[in-house]
């Protein structure tokens, strides 16, 4: 009780203490747009995220002092952009994932009161006997689904929770296990909706000498940050070696069967499952969801003639229907229709009664309710710091800076940092790239090898701040998807993302310097054999350690 009423005291003197100095800036009359000040609003929530342990109120405290340094001193101007530019704003432009969030949480209650992921669980029990065979599958189907980030996270949290659960893998690891392949998997993949993405945002004068989608793929093996993900993926599960705030989660799931190290728990209701369900229970909803959810984004981006937009017929064009689409819209239309056929199949296998499958609409948006808050909150955020304060217009005069052109073949390496830096305040890394690729297709003609390796820089350091933001979307995703604390998840998960990081930077370096002298091919050959060396060796390391602490 003593340390809860601590808690709550230290984090109401942080906020306060945030909105004074905000307060002061306001009055002061200095210039906070497009300056520094405007990455100060999520430095802010991010460093009180960390500090309190408490996101919601870190969030809002982030949106406040946005609102009060862009406010010039007004209490009303302050107010409004709170209200009508941040809250609003925010659940007015992520609606429709609201909605998908709320279906899918009703397909996974039927699935779970129907007995599907019972009998999935049975079936893991019986079939995958250790847990490096669970963690290896829950990777593997993480890669099989490289559509779209948002559906990943949901979906391979839905379908591997009963496989996870039964060999005692805490919900820290299994929603790092989740968050490492969606966004790194869907970034090397070039059909998804984040390859349409990047080749949208190819400037025109670029895109005359080389496609879009051309120049995303050339710049896939020098994407350093995503491939050594998952290389880091497999290694740390097949040798074990858990270190940092997650060896403590692993090894008290293990030892004491806590999933989640803490008091607080995600796991919603409890009900009683029907002993009739079966595995395919379970795995037709989630194929009929995967399809329906495929067709419903293609739909939306034109493939079948039928423009959503009003723009350019894309029938039969995969990679263009997909850069047309819109995921809001796409997702919650296959969402809806998934939902449907999944409760007719439910009452034709009489699992359950047509009661008891409305019942599961208000207790999937329950569930849902901790991720719908804090991806409304941080969407405020981004809206305010990138809107209204300008956060992208200080970035970009920063990459066009004298100083850093003036810095060659290391700027590879200072472009995955800037991105890395951006994505971590802004918590978007679809907003980073669309910043920093026109500046980097500007810096290097297309003959030049440092135009790839200076794109997949920005990609990486777009994905690792994203993985490292505790108000990314897809890191909130995440920890929804695991049905984990998402401090947990976060503060587990960020001495990973910093290891891959670190390497990934120096891979930058050592290509920028090399590219010259051995040329394309043998620069991403070489470069990626070093990274995924210094990550076993850096792995046996700390098991070494580790077993000397033990």
């Amino acid at each position: 009780m003593k340390s809860a009423k601590t808690k709550s005291l230290i984090t109401a003197l942080a906020i306060a203490v945030v909105v004074i100095v905000a307060l002061a800036v306001s009055f002061s009359g200095v210039e906070t747009n497009g300056t520094f000040w405007a990455l100060v609003p999520p430095i802010v929530a991010i460093a009180l995220a960390l500090i309190t342990k408490e996101v919601y109120s870190s969030l809002f405290a982030g949106v406040l002092t946005g609102a009060i340094l862009a406010s010039g001193g007004s209490v009303t101007t302050a107010i409004n952009y709170t209200v009508s530019d941040g809250l609003i704003s925010a659940i007015e432009g992520t609606a429709g994932i609201f909605l998908f969030l709320v279906l899918l949480g009703a397909i996974v209650a039927l699935i779970n009161r129907a007995g599907g992921s019972a009998a999935f669980g049975r079936w893991a029990e019986k079939n995958i006997k250790t847990r490096v065979g669970a963690q290896l599958a829950t990777f593997v189907l993480g890669v099989l689904i490289f559509i779209d980030d948002y559906f990943n996270c949901l979906t391979v949290g839905s379908v591997m929770m009963p496989f996870t659960d039964a060999h005692k893998i805490s919900r820290a690891k299994f929603s790092y296990l989740i968050d490492a392949t969606a966004a790194p998997i869907c970034m090397i993949a070039p059909v998804s909706s984040w390859a349409a993405a990047v080749s949208s945002y190819v400037p025109e004068d670029v895109a005359t000498e080389i496609s879009g989608i051309e120049l995303f793929i050339k710049a896939i093996p020098f994407n350093y940050y995503s491939l050594l993900s998952l290389a880091f993926i497999v290694a740390i599960v097949v040798l074990n070696a858990d270190y940092g705030p997650m060896r403590k989660h692993e090894l008290n799931a293990i030892q004491n069967g806590d999933l989640f190290s803490s008091d607080e728990r995600v796991d919603g209701e409890d009900y009683e499952a029907n002993e009739k369900g079966k595995v395919i229970d379970l795995i037709f909803p989630i194929v009929v969801l995967v399809i329906v959810a495929i067709l419903g984004l293609l739909y939306v981006g034109g493939f079948f003639g039928v423009d959503w937009w009003g723009g350019t017929d894309l029938k039969g064009d995969l990679v263009g229907a997909f850069g047309n689409t819109d995921a809001t819209v796409g997702l919650p239309w296959g969402a809806i229709i998934a939902f449907i056929i999944v409760v007719a199949y439910m009452l034709g296998r009489k699992l359950i009664t047509f009661a008891g499958a409305m019942e599961c609409i208000p207790q999937g948006f329950k569930a849902m309710v901790p991720a719908i808050t804090i991806l409304t909150l941080a969407t405020a955020l981004k809206n305010i710091s990138n809107d209204i304060l300008g956060s992208a217009s200080y970035v970009e005069g920063l990459m066009q800076s004298d100083f850093a052109q003036s810095l060659a073949n290391f700027l590879p390496a200072v472009i995955f940092v800037v991105a890395c830096i951006l994505a971590f305040a802004t918590g978007t890394s679809w907003g980073t790239f669309g910043i920093l690729i026109p500046i980097v297709c500007n810096m290097f003609s297309v003959s030049d090898p440092l135009l790839f390796i200076g794109i997949s820089a920005c990609l990486a350091g777009a994905v690792c701040g994203d993985h490292c933001s505790p108000i990314s979307d897809t890191t909130i995703m995440s920890s929804a998807g695991a049905k984990c604390i998402h401090v947990n998840h976060v503060s587990t998960q960020l001495p990973y993302a910093l290891t891959v990081a670190a390497i990934s930077f120096v891979m930058y370096l050592v290509a920028g310097l090399i590219s010259g002298a051995l040329g394309f091919a043998l620069t991403a050959i070489v470069t990626l054999a070093l990274g995924v060396v210094a990550i076993v060796a850096f792995l046996l390391y700390m098991k070494k350690l580790n077993a000397k602490k033990a």
